[in-house]
């Protein structure tokens, strides 16, 4: 694999550049983390002379070291938080880098398959290793992720689709915003869709202790009753003494963390559901909002994450003071003396009630923008690539100049012009084996599902109707249900010609892309169930592809053969007796048979 792309070359010495920044965030941050382990070792040697009555030289020592040892846990903390920044920074180029080349091994797996009877996911390769869901970058697992699925298994309509195309664009053209937004993703790290939904709910919750004020204001007044008494046994303790201060106050503020406590602690624990991720979310909306928008779909995504930030921040604080609890000493100190954990559920209270409902919307629309910026690294990297023309006005049908599959990389792509429709007619495409037809049939409806999601389409150019897509390519038999390969081709099949049937308008016609169909029969049997099939998508309007080896699949003076327009891929035969494809696609049907060829070439002859 020669890494000698215009693209890989540029994301490789981006790589090296961030590589360099973070190298030295990197000895930055261990400079700063050996300084804050000196400082401790000298807080604690001032703090035991202190502690032995060496004058007052040592506490001075000591509250100086202190300071400076606080001072570098928050500069160590900037640090480190820097070097972990330029660190996903260098990974986002290093795996853009490897998309461009298509090295699918070395790019971060993509973890979701396919939903189960989709119309085209699976046989499209959508999602998992070596798909358009892995090429196109890192993104959130939630809300990015999510987000863009859904583009990606329904189209959008038409003027929804424009206006993500001029959002895709401008991103392009923006390139920070997407690398930013795909480095914040990979530090979020995985996030669990349960543990959002439980977020999430807690977000949009009833509030359990502002609606009881009684209790607070209770909890209020032993809290500062503790304190005082605290305070006056430090500063007067023969008086305390005498009232038998603190241990009152201390045993009233033990009874109501004993009674208040657990339920405080479990509210406040609904809200640290994903703690790791939060602060890169609230990253994530900050970079959103602050940037630059001209098209109306960004504008509108930049308005609905207005004030989200800032919001996340204060949550954000909230979060790391009820997790406090884990750690046992200061926790059992806080609690016992302060009712920590009554007081930090009432703030996490107070934040839900003035922004927790706005919450799942802010997600929503801070997935938008992810998706888009994922969809705008794939025109980035392509420049070649043409944004599709929408038309709603023209019959249903597909034309492309160029067209090549996505997921093949640049420099082995052979593209092909292609044009599927109008209505009444069908690409009849055959050729020998490995010649490329279940490629041009993907390569098709890849590129329907980008231009409808609002990405470029791998084509010099394009222009669709709205379409619905429906495949049958990689249909398997079922052992447990007992269900043959030709039994579940043809349950595959009637989900396509059912679809048909049902797309009257304004609904999308439908195109189909179907390879081989029903060969897990005789070939008898197989030519007059496959004209019936197409025969019903040609009467309900549906426009398609077909792939065959059967040449006698249009071969009558039927309506079948007056419908297709056929269309072929060739070999050719080296004087050694092997082949050779140049995956060009041709007028008229295959002349050429290479089975037993191969049969030879593999040793079975």
């Amino acid at each position: 694999m020669s890494p000698d792309l215009p693209a890989a070359r540029f994301y490789r010495e981006r790589a090296a550049l961030h590589a360099r920044t973070h190298a030295d965030a990197e000895r930055r941050a261990r400079a700063l983390s050996w300084a804050r382990l000196a400082t401790f070792a000298l807080l604690a040697l001032a703090a035991a002379a202190a502690l032995a009555g060496v004058g007052r030289a040592p506490w001075l020592a000591a509250a100086g070291a202190l300071s400076a040892f606080v001072a570098l846990v928050v500069m160590h903390r900037r640090a480190e938080a820097n070097r972990s920044w330029h660190r996903a920074l260098e990974r986002v180029s290093a795996d853009a880098e490897r998309r461009v080349l298509r090295d699918w091994d070395a790019l971060p797996p993509d973890r979701e398959p396919a939903p189960a009877g989709h119309a085209y996911a699976e046989d499209l390769g959508l999602f998992g290793r070596g798909s358009l869901s892995q090429l196109l970058g890192a993104v959130s697992d939630y809300p990015g992720r999510r987000v863009l699925r859904r583009w990606l298994l329904a189209p959008a309509p038409p003027a929804e689709g424009r206006e993500r195309q001029a959002a895709v664009a401008e991103l392009a053209r923006l390139g920070g915003l997407g690398e930013a937004l795909a480095a914040r993703a990979m530090l979020a790290g995985v996030v669990r869709r349960a543990d959002v939904e439980r977020f999430l709910q807690w977000a949009e919750g009833a509030p359990w202790l502002l609606d009881r004020p009684a209790l607070l204001w209770l909890a209020r007044a032993v809290t500062a009753l503790t304190l005082g008494a605290l305070a006056l046994r430090a500063a007067a303790p023969d008086a305390a003494a005498r009232w038998g201060l603190p241990w009152p106050a201390l045993a009233a503020s033990a009874l109501m963390a004993a009674t208040l406590g657990r339920r405080a602690a479990a509210s406040a624990g609904a809200a640290t559901a994903f703690p790791a991720a939060l602060a890169q979310h609230t990253e994530l909306f900050a970079a959103v909002a602050a940037a630059p928008a001209a098209s109306p779909f960004l504008r509108r995504v930049r308005g609905e994450v207005e004030g989200a930030a800032v919001a996340l921040r204060r949550l954000d604080l909230l979060v790391r003071l009820a997790e406090v609890r884990h750690s046992p000493m200061a926790y059992v100190l806080l609690q016992t003396v302060g009712l920590w954990d009554v007081h930090v559920t009432a703030a996490l209270e107070r934040w839900r009630r003035r922004d927790g409902g706005r919450l799942r919307a802010w997600l929503g629309a801070l997935g938008q923008a992810e998706a888009a910026a994922a969809l705008a690294g794939l025109a980035h990297d392509n420049p070649s690539w043409a944004f599709p023309s929408l038309d709603e006005s023209g019959p249903p049908g597909l034309d492309a100049r160029a067209l090549g599959h996505p997921l093949i990389r640049e420099d082995r792509r052979v593209p092909n012009d292609v044009a599927v429709g109008p209505p009444g007619t069908f690409e009849m495409v055959s050729g020998s084996n490995m010649s490329g037809k279940s490629t041009l049939l993907r390569a098709v409806g890849l590129n329907a599902v980008l231009a409808q999601a609002g990405a470029p389409a791998c084509a010099a150019g394009m222009r669709l109707t709205p379409l619905a897509v429906h495949t049958s390519m990689q249909v398997h038999d079922a052992l447990d249900e007992g269900v043959s390969l030709f039994l579940a081709e043809l349950r595959r099949l009637k989900l396509v010609v059912d679809a048909a049937r049902a797309a009257a308008p304004p609904a999308p016609a439908v195109l189909y892309l179907l390879d081989e169909i029903l060969h897990g029969t005789n070939t008898a049997e197989r030519q007059v169930a496959a004209r019936r099939i197409v025969g019903h998508l040609l009467a309900h309007h549906a426009v398609g592809m077909v792939s065959t080896h059967d040449l006698a699949l249009a071969d009558d003076a039927g309506p079948l053969a007056r419908a297709a327009r056929a269309v072929h891929f060739s070999e050719t035969i080296e004087a050694d007796g092997g082949m050779t494809f140049d995956y060009r696609l041709r007028p008229g049907i295959a002349t050429s048979v290479n089975a037993l060829r191969l049969v030879r070439m593999v040793g079975l002859d």
